[in-house]
């Protein structure tokens, strides 16, 4: 009997048989990175000479400076592709087709053009004294278009008939958006808008082709005008920057995961009134009504006419 609708559960053989697998890929990996370490510890790459670099003041402050330069030129670019992401998605969504089209033809040109082709055509065309300018712009409208289209899945994802009580409220179709919309599609879609987010971090190290002084840039400066022992510092080097990469996407997507646990956790919507107590619903007991005892029997009022009336019937 199968275990899952996607697939039988394996048998006995077939456990065997893919623990088998499991231990000998797992061999494989720590022998491919043993053989690489070996490798490079026999070219000298690492000695603690190669490491030692990075004890001074001049290269640590040079690494700092070019982390402070690699979170300005994303921050730009996450604000920069953001805003462009929901001016394109509201622009994708108009009902006007001259609005549609140009959204539509803007985001489907540059989501096909290599990042690196677009940074470096609005460097050399418009921002050539502004290296980080240029680098926020292209990773803008790249990214901008990506957010777009991630946007536009979570707005359609909403069910329509809360955006028809939106209209049949009197709500115009701008606030249908804002009010309506648009939170709900951020909120759903928050994942993958950080997925993105963490991507344009990474995309930033493009901005060595422009000459910025990023992480990458700073790397190679260093690895290739720092000698040791007869050689360049190449592969701790990119260790050290390669570490720093890591750690900054890893706390932006803890941030991310952050604000995402945050965001479920709030009270948000209308609280449902309290209900009615029982005791204070009358019940068939609690109503008058006719008594039994023929034509002396008062009814709903005693010694009244419409009691006589019932008790006469």
């Amino acid at each position: 009997m199968s275990a899952s609708v996607l697939y039988d559960a394996p048998g006995p053989k077939a456990v065997v048989r893919n623990r088998i697998y499991a231990v000998v890929g797992s061999l494989a990996i720590v022998a491919l990175i043993v053989v690489s370490i070996l490798r490079l510890a026999d070219k000298g790459h690492l000695a603690p000479e190669m490491w030692d670099i990075f004890n001074y003041a001049g290269i640590r402050q040079n690494i700092a400076d070019a982390v402070l330069a690699t979170l300005k030129a994303f921050g730009l670019a996450a604000v920069g592709s953001l805003v462009l992401g929901v001016l394109l998605a509201v622009g994708r969504l108009s009902d006007h087709k001259p609005i549609r089209w140009v959204a539509t033809t803007f985001i489907e040109l540059f989501r096909s053009l290599p990042l690196l082709i677009t940074i470096y055509a609005i460097w050399v065309g418009f921002l050539t004294d502004h290296s980080m300018w240029a680098l926020a712009a292209g990773l803008s409208v790249y990214n901008g278009c990506v957010q777009a289209e991630v946007l536009r899945a979570g707005i359609n994802s909403v069910p329509t008939g809360q955006s028809e009580a939106a209209y049949a409220l009197g709500m115009s179709k701008t606030q249908v958006m804002t009010t309506v919309l648009m939170p709900q599609a951020i909120r759903s879609m928050l994942p993958t808008i950080i997925s993105q987010l963490v991507v344009t971090l990474k995309d930033t190290s493009l901005g060595f082709i422009i000459l910025y002084p990023e992480l990458l840039q700073t790397a190679r400066l260093i690895a290739s005008n720092t000698q040791v022992n007869g050689q360049y510092p190449y592969v701790s080097t990119i260790v050290v920057i390669g570490t720093i990469y890591i750690a900054m996407c890893l706390l932006l997507s803890a941030l991310a995961t952050w604000i995402e646990k945050r965001g479920r956790r709030a009270k948000t919507g209308i609280k449902v009134a309290p209900g009615v107590q029982t005791a204070d619903i009358p019940t068939a007991e609690d109503i008058p009504g006719p008594r039994e005892g023929g034509a002396g029997g008062a009814g709903p009022t005693d010694g009244g006419a419409a009691g006589a009336a019932v008790t006469k019937d």
